[in-house]
């Protein structure tokens, strides 16, 4: 019942619409990061 609600109102599929959103934000962020955390580590001579 709460999946059928979930998929067929428009509150639910905002729901889902928005939590996917954030999932999708949150891996981008964290590739951004990881990408730069790596470039930074390379133009620094990884350490000190």
């Amino acid at each position: 019942m709460a999946l059928k609600e979930l998929f067929s109102t428009d509150i639910g599929l905002l729901s889902v619409f928005t939590i996917a959103f954030i999932i999708g934000m949150a891996v981008f962020i964290g590739r951004y990061v990881k990408q730069h955390v790596q470039e930074d580590e390379r133009a620094h001579g990884q350490g000190h």
